[in-house]
Formats: C-alpha cells, sequence, structure tokens
C-alpha cells in the first residue's frame, strides 16, 4: 500500500468514526450506546489487552541477554568505566534501573539519535535528530498532563494535585476560559509527528495506515477537546455528573450533555480499545524490552537457560576411545596414545 493510499484510508477511518458519533447522537439518539456501553466495553478491551499482551511476552523465552549498548563493556580494570559507561553499558541491576529511569522519562536512546544523509558524491553524512526527540518528549508528557486534568472529571473531592497541574499548565491566564497550553502543545507536536512522516521519502515509503491512525485519531481528540472547551462551550456539570456516574458504576445520561462531547468520548473509546492491539502499547512492552532491561555482564556471570532439558552428549574423550586408532593412522593428533597390545593383555 503507497503512502497516498496510507494516508487516505487512515483519515476516512478517523472521520468516519466521526461521522458515525455524530449520526447516532444526533440523529439516532443512541446517547445510552454512545455514553455508557460503548466507553465500559473500551475500557474492559483495554484492560484485558494489556494484561494478555504483557503475560505474552513474560512467556517469551531470553535466551541470551541482548541489550543495546553504546558504551565500553566492564571489562579489564585499565579500560575507563565511568558513571555514563555505567549506564549505557550496565552489570549491575542498579545500572540497568537507572538507565530505564532516563529510556522511560528522558527517551534518552532517542535523543542521541542520529539520521543519515548523503552528501555530493560518496559522501555520508550523520546529523544529530533532537528535533524528533523534541517532538516525542513534548507529545508524551502533554498528553500525561492533560489525563491528569481529566481526573477533575472522576474524582470527588479532586485530588490536590490537579489543581497544581492546572495552574502550571495555564501560567499564562489569557482568555477565558483559561487557555491551557498542553493541548496546543500535544496538537503541534502530533502536527510534527505526520509531517515527518509525510515529507520524509524513507519514511513514507515504510508508512501503512497502522502508522497514520493513531496520529489522526488522537488529533482528532485534541480537537474535538479543544472546540469542547473553547468554543461549542460544553456544559460541564452534566458531563461531571455522566463521568461520576461511569465510574462508580451507577451510569445514567444527564440533560443537556452536547454532541461535541459524545463524538469526543466515542473517539477516546476508540484509542482506549485500539492501544491494546496497536504500536501504542509500547508503553507497557518498553518495561519488558530484553534490550532495554538486562545486564551487559556475559562475560562475568555464565547463564544457563533454565528450561534446557538434559542432553545426551557425546564427549571428545569418548569421541578419542572410539576412533583413536583411526585418527593415529590417518596423522591426526590425538590426546593419549593407543594401547600396546601388552597393555590391552
Amino acid at each position: 500500500m503507497n503512502a497516498i493510499l496510507s494516508l487516505v484510508v487512515s483519515s476516512l477511518a478517523v472521520f468516519g468514526l466521526v461521522v458515525i458519533a455524530f449520526l447516532g447522537v444526533w440523529g439516532a439518539h443512541l446517547e445510552w450506546l454512545f455514553g455508557v456501553i460503548i466507553p465500559y466495553l473500551a475500557a474492559i478491551t483495554f484492560f484485558v489487552g494489556i494484561v494478555y499482551r504483557v503475560v505474552q511476552w513474560a512467556k517469551s523465552p531470553v535466551p541470551f541477554r541482548i541489550p543495546s549498548t553504546c558504551a565500553q563493556q566492564k571489562s579489564l580494570p585499565w579500560l575507563k568505566y565511568g558513571y555514563a559507561e555505567k549506564i549505557d553499558n550496565p552489570v549491575s541491576t542498579a545500572g540497568v534501573v537507572g538507565r530505564m529511569i532516563l529510556e522511560v522519562l528522558c527517551f534518552r536512546s532517542l535523543f542521541r539519535n542520529t539520521r543519515l544523509e548523503f552528501g555530493t558524491g560518496d559522501e555520508i553524512k550523520y546529523k544529530s535528530a533532537k528535533w524528533l526527540w523534541l517532538a516525542a518528549i513534548v507529545f508524551h508528557y502533554c498528553f500525561l498532563v492533560i489525563i491528569l486534568r481529566h481526573l477533575r472529571f472522576f474524582t470527588e473531592p479532586m485530588p490536590f494535585f490537579v489543581e497544581i497541574i492546572e495552574n502550571i499548565d495555564g501560567f499564562f491566564q489569557i482568555l477565558l476560559p483559561t487557555v491551557y497550553q498542553s493541548g496546543f502543545l500535544l496538537g503541534a507536536a502530533l502536527t510534527f509527528l505526520l509531517l515527518r512522516r509525510l515529507l520524509d521519502p524513507k519514511l513514507r515509503y515504510i508508512s501503512l495506515p497502522a502508522d497514520y491512525f493513531p496520529l489522526f485519531l488522537i488529533l482528532a481528540i485534541a480537537t474535538t477537546g479543544i472546540l469542547m472547551r473553547y468554543v461549542l462551550k460544553a456544559d460541564v456539570v452534566s458531563i461531571k455528573e455522566l463521568t461520576m456516574g461511569l465510574v462508580t458504576f451507577q451510569p445514567k445520561i444527564p440533560e443537556g450533555v452536547s454532541v461535541i462531547f459524545y463524538i469526543h468520548l466515542f473517539l477516546v473509546s476508540i484509542l482506549f480499545a485500539y492501544f491494546p492491539f496497536s504500536k501504542l502499547v509500547h508503553m507497557a512492552g518498553v518495561f519488558l524490552s530484553p534490550t532495554r532491561n538486562l545486564s551487559n555482564n556475559s562475560r562475568i556471570v555464565r547463564h544457563i537457560n533454565p528450561w534446557n532439558y538434559p542432553v545426551k552428549v557425546h564427549t571428545y574423550d569418548a569421541y578419542e576411545d572410539e576412533f583413536r586408532e583411526r585418527m593415529i593412522e590417518a596423522g591426526l593428533p590425538v590426546e593419549k596414545e593407543a594401547a600396546s597390545p601388552s597393555d590391552k593383555e
């Protein structure tokens, strides 16, 4: 499937989801379906899917230590093995923990990413790719901030840290209601990631609908959320009444909830249901990746597979005892000389 077709299929799929939610609520008045049943099904699919994927990963055999490293392995005492090497090429559990913290919180491997470019003639250049790291870090942290801010709709009383996050997120204090920077930064980061796939010929060539669909879906979620807050002015009291009914398992559909909210909720439900079966599940997979969560101590510790079954082996000593005379006749070296006739007697 070429890039244009992948792009069209993904965008039409998201647009179709928006149309389904709009017609289902505005035309068919299926508020109970889109406001209660689908969110519950999405939540069940999300949790069951995540547990299933994690269990499958945990059951996968890892016979060798295969950490991805980019520093000097611990070896002879006169070879440098400082703090950077202990993180990039860890031989201890503490080093692995430090590496995972930097990887999960700071995207350290992506920060060190480079891209290859061809210069004049046969010249090859390697350039830093910090813009990708910046877009990724902005996207993930803005997404986290938005999720934490939305806890105000699912808790009563509201956790104290939610108000702190809202004050920091809206510290510019412009317009009314207060503009939150996280929503617009999320949209900007998504736009960068989308344009990167479209403008880079190599990425465009290998991109599939599964690469574009999550970008369009999250972009649609962000857009409907921004419209609901700053343009169409949804009834927040009714929305919280609906969401609190969901989390307390006492669902109800209050009056005054606008169509745009049901579209937003439906898109979020689709994202939750799609999450465990997509590339987005790396959120859980990063902790179970053998290229990240293993120490590189193969030169220090001998690792034997715990599932190895007893094997009947033919040792070299037994092999030489069996073929010693033939080996001597062929001129092959042996560890023991052939027994003399007197020895045999």
